[in-house]
C-alpha cells in the first residue's frame, strides 16, 4: 500500500534524491541554488509537495503542485508541475496515488481543475495519465527568458 505524506524538513535528503532522479529522467540540470530554493518553497507551501512511501515507509515518489488564477474561471486552477516515481517502484500505484492526492487537495481547496504536461515520449506516465485524466489536445509552447 502506498502512503502519501507532505514533504517535511527531515525529508530533505530523500526528496533531493528523488528530485535528482526526476531531473535525470528528463535530462535536465538545475543549479544548487534553484534546487535549494525549491525545497524551501515547498516547506513554506508556496509550492506544495508530497512524497509517496512504500510499505516500509521508504520514499519512492514525489509530486509538486501550485495554484494560480485563471481568466476562464472564478476558481483557481491547480497545476501539477512535477511528478516522479523511482524506476524500482513504477507500476506500483505510487503515480496514481500522487495524482489522486493532488486531485483531492485541489477539490478541497476549491480549484476548478488540475492539469499538467508530460513529454510525448514518456509512454509509462502517459499510460497512467490516459487512465486518470482527459487528454486535451493542446500543444505546449514556451519562450525562454
Amino acid at each position: 500500500m502506498v502512503a502519501i505524506t507532505p514533504v517535511r524538513p527531515e525529508d530533505h535528503a530523500v526528496w533531493r534524491e528523488l528530485f535528482n532522479g526526476y531531473l535525470t529522467f528528463y535530462e535536465e540540470q538545475l543549479d544548487e541554488a534553484t534546487i535549494d530554493a525549491l525545497f524551501a518553497r515547498v516547506l513554506a507551501s508556496d509550492i506544495h509537495g508530497a512524497l509517496a512511501r512504500d510499505d516500509q515507509g521508504r520514499p519512492i515518489g514525489l509530486v509538486h503542485w501550485l495554484t494560480h488564477a485563471s481568466t476562464w474561471s472564478i476558481a483557481d486552477y491547480c497545476y501539477l508541475e512535477d511528478l516522479y516515481v523511482d524506476a524500482t517502484a513504477r507500476r506500483s500505484g505510487a503515480g496514481a496515488a500522487l495524482v489522486e492526492h493532488v486531485r483531492v487537495w485541489a477539490k478541497e481547496n476549491g480549484a476548478a481543475k488540475v492539469y499538467w504536461l508530460t513529454a510525448e515520449s514518456n509512454a509509462t506516465a502517459r499510460s497512467l495519465y490516459d487512465r486518470v485524466a482527459e487528454r486535451t489536445g493542446f500543444i505546449h509552447y514556451e519562450i525562454a527568458l
